[in-house]
């Protein structure tokens, strides 16, 4: 074993890491390119998901959005729509403000000034770190989930991973053994192996490029590595989702731009209080959010969604348009539209099941 604890050893870890890269990196669309732009793009969309699922979502929407200009002109809506079923809407919403700042302030050029970068909107250290360090070739360590793994199976940290305290000690380590010389290269070495070899579960210690240096593997302990703190049950709600006709058009409604998934359409939905039962919750919730009022409710099915913190089981009703002006309480905007025209919008994964129930 070769203990990291000298600038040797540092050193020698760097040369494993990157030869090992160089020969084994994955083929993918924003790899080997100095673009900003594109880099930028593929970094955000990269937090939080994997690589499988973003290729075809960034090659849609450089496609679309070629270039900062692009991005910037386009209505939000259409980023929302390319976007559509990667989640997390804020990134594209935030990539867009910061496009649009990009092109008004600094003549449509990724700043190339760390801190300038990292004060645009939806810009954190690991977004700033990772843009920089591959695009210019600025020696910033980009920490994320697979380099935090890394970490704490490489030096025995035992702070968890997902405790906010522990932040400024991983990127403390991560500085530490950054090459500074090649850091982009590095930091996407790093994410690299933390992706195909020193995996969450099972990793495969053995073909490491960077096993003599582990202290992890080296004791028989990297299934113990990284710690977690653990995470409370996933709460459960129960909603309704009113889809509400008007001879051959249904209502749907923009939820507003800020909070959980903001700027897309759906239909008029709430939460079941422990009071009232579903079909009493989705009058209420119609007359509330829309000042509609309805006949002819009629049960279609249920569906059931996982975000993050929190689970949603929603009972659908469809019911008929009988009186009163939309006026709203809460959503941003409203339009009476053919089902078949829903394509055009951005909708969440919940109406889209509902979609599948409806057609």
């Amino acid at each position: 074993m070769t203990k990291l604890s000298s600038p040797k050893s540092y050193q020698e870890f760097r040369n494993a890491l990157l030869k090992w890269f160089e020969k084994h990196q994955r083929e993918m669309p924003w790899r080997g390119i100095d673009d900003p732009y594109k880099i930028w793009v593929s970094e955000v969309m990269l937090q939080q998901t994997q690589v499988k699922k973003v290729v075809s979502y960034y090659e849609r929407f450089i496609a679309k959005f070629p270039d900062v200009q692009h991005l910037a002109d386009a209505p939000l809506q259409d980023v929302l729509k390319v976007w559509e079923g990667l989640g997390y809407y804020a990134r594209a919403r935030n990539l867009h403000k910061a496009a649009q700042i990009i092109t008004k302030e600094y003549a449509g050029k990724i700043p190339n000034d760390y801190a300038t970068f990292r004060k645009l909107p939806g810009i954190g250290d690991y977004s700033a770190a990772a843009v920089h360090s591959i695009a210019f070739n600025e020696p910033y360590a980009a920490v994320d989930g697979n380099i935090k793994r890394v970490l704490a199976r490489l030096l025995l940290i035992d702070t968890p991973i997902n405790d906010t305290s522990s932040a400024k000690l991983f990127q403390q380590s991560a500085d530490k053994l950054l090459d500074q010389k090649e850091p982009g290269q590095f930091n996407q070495a790093m994410m690299e192996l933390g992706a195909i070899v020193c995996r969450p579960q099972s990793p495969t210690c053995l073909v490491c490029p960077v096993n003599q240096f582990c202290s992890a593997f080296q004791t028989a302990r990297q299934d113990e590595f990284p710690i977690r703190l653990k995470r409370e049950k996933v709460p459960e709600h129960h909603m309704i989702a009113g889809v509400i006709y008007k001879g051959s058009k249904a209502l749907i409604v923009q939820r507003p731009l800020d909070g959980l998934l903001g700027g897309l359409w759906e239909f008029p939905n709430g939460n079941v209080e422990e009071s009232e039962n579903a079909e009493q919750a989705c009058i209420r919730h119609i007359s509330d959010v829309v000042n509609l009022s309805v006949s002819k409710i009629k049960y279609i099915t249920r569906v059931r969604h996982a975000f993050t913190h929190f689970k949603i089981v929603v009972d659908v009703y469809t019911c008929d348009y009988q009186s009163g002006e939309v006026d709203l309480n809460g959503p941003i905007d409203a339009k009476w539209i053919k089902l078949n025209e829903l394509k055009d919008y951005p909708l969440p994964r919940t109406t889209h099941k509902i979609l599948e129930e409806l057609i």
